[in-house]
């Protein structure tokens, strides 16, 4: 018996700690049933990104189609969509479709490789962001969305107004690029859900490790998980995040840069 399916939209990550390896590893582990449609192929490892071979946009396409068209999706997760044509493509899909839609706005590699050109960024803006249940920035890709860093409170509000201009309905600002908060002697993570009008602080202890490569995928796929056996947003948000941070702390420590995640639950 499955729990529920989603459809992960998102590019393959060759050391799987990331994209697609990482998302299917993920619904795993909550008992999900994943589908995929893969936008691209990298060659990557916990040092860098050394090649990406874009798919055609016709082949993404024909893998969304068929994935709906039988086995069925609750949830879309949305991640790399490598160029302009791709995310073009993947938009006209959604049109068709009324599923939910977990948007992770993957620009820029944990190591530092743009994942996503100028025209496809408009794509992102004008097409994906206003169809997302909630879109899921850290503090790089907010900056480059909404040109914001939501590192203090008065930031996140400037930055949500920005999104909610942008036709956002909800968005999770993810901590983990920005200095850890200090509290009561201890330093923590701390990401921000705006849902519905209100802010919700999820926290955490911060984990002082290089090993967090995927962290952005599999939070994003967790929510989706959620999502897709029933749960409201906010909840959704506050297992994932918990997940996630399961996952940091049980990291098996291999890779000579920055190394993946345990999705063991």
């Amino acid at each position: 018996m499955i729990n529920g399916r989603i459809l992960v939209i998102a590019g393959s990550d060759s050391s799987a700690g990331a994209g697609i390896q990482a998302d299917l590893k993920t619904a795993q582990a909550f008992g999900v049933y994943a589908q995929t449609a893969i936008t691209a192929i990298t060659a990557q490892n916990t040092l860098g990104v050394t090649a990406v071979q874009v798919m055609p946009p016709s082949l993404v396409r024909a893998q969304i189609k068929a994935a709906l068209d039988d086995i069925g999706a609750d949830v879309i997760k949305i991640g790399m969509l490598g160029d302009a044509a791709v995310a073009a493509a993947v938009a006209d899909a959604l049109d068709e479709t009324d599923l939910p839609v977990v948007l992770d706005p993957v620009m820029v590699s944990a190591t530092g490789a743009r994942l996503l050109d100028d025209a496809a960024l408009a794509i992102l803006k004008t097409r994906l962001i206003p169809r997302a249940l909630v879109v899921t920035p850290n503090v790089p890709e907010s900056r480059a969305l909404v040109g914001i860093e939501p590192v203090n409170e008065q930031s996140v509000l400037d930055a949500m107004d920005a999104f909610t201009a942008l036709g956002a309905k909800n968005v999770l600002f993810k901590g983990g690029h920005a200095p850890p908060i200090r509290e009561k002697g201890e330093k923590i993570v701390r990401d921000i859900l705006a849902v519905d009008g209100n802010f919700v602080a999820v926290n955490a202890p911060w984990q002082d490790t290089r090993h967090t490569h995927g962290t952005g995928c599999t939070l994003a796929s967790a929510i989706a998980c959620e999502l897709a056996m029933g749960m409201e947003l906010t909840h959704a948000v506050v297992r994932a995040h918990g997940f996630v941070q399961q996952a940091i702390s049980r990291a098996p420590g291999i890779g000579a840069g920055n190394g993946p995640l345990s999705h063991k639950f």
